[in-house]
């Protein structure tokens, strides 16, 4: 009896791409420009349309570099214990900044709002916002900044 192509498949071993697949891929990347002044605004845009086409709530994750979002200024008003048991509970979009971001979980959704603060910090937070998220990484802000943030790491 001959061997068929489907036969060899079903031997057990090494195959092609899953073989050496064990780094987890790359999320998608998009850009939206903005002012530093107008980053958070685009990011609740952002965040809108994810959730309008059916996103879960708990899959985003929000990551700010200068002034805090207003979300999680109010919240963190209630304590860091409360603050970060939402983050926890993982049901609902997380803001945070990108000096504590380093907390946050992974989620399939990170936006980061380039809106202000330093260079390492936004450099920082950038790094940070790619290593969590690991299906769609959005960035917003000024894209000569991010550009020269980032360089070639992404």
């Amino acid at each position: 009896m001959q061997r068929t192509p489907r036969d060899a498949a079903a031997q057990p071993g090494p195959s092609g791409p899953a073989a050496g697949a064990t780094a987890p891929a790359a999320p998608q990347i998009q850009l939206i420009p903005a002012s530093a002044e107008g980053a958070l605004d685009a990011a609740e845009e952002a965040v809108d349309l994810l959730l309008e086409s059916g996103r879960a709530p708990g899959d985003v994750l929000v990551i700010t570099t200068g002034e805090q979002h207003p979300w999680a200024a109010h919240e963190l008003s209630f304590g860091e214990t409360s603050y970060w048991a939402q983050h926890d509970a993982g049901d609902d979009v997380f803001y945070t900044d990108a000096t504590v971001a380093g907390r946050a979980a992974s989620r399939p959704v990170v936006v980061v709002a380039v809106n202000g603060g330093a260079e390492a910090a936004a450099a920082s937070a950038l790094s940070l916002a790619h290593s969590r998220a690991t299906a769609l990484l959005i960035v917003c802000g000024d894209p000569q900044r991010i550009n020269s943030v980032l360089g070639t790491s992404v």
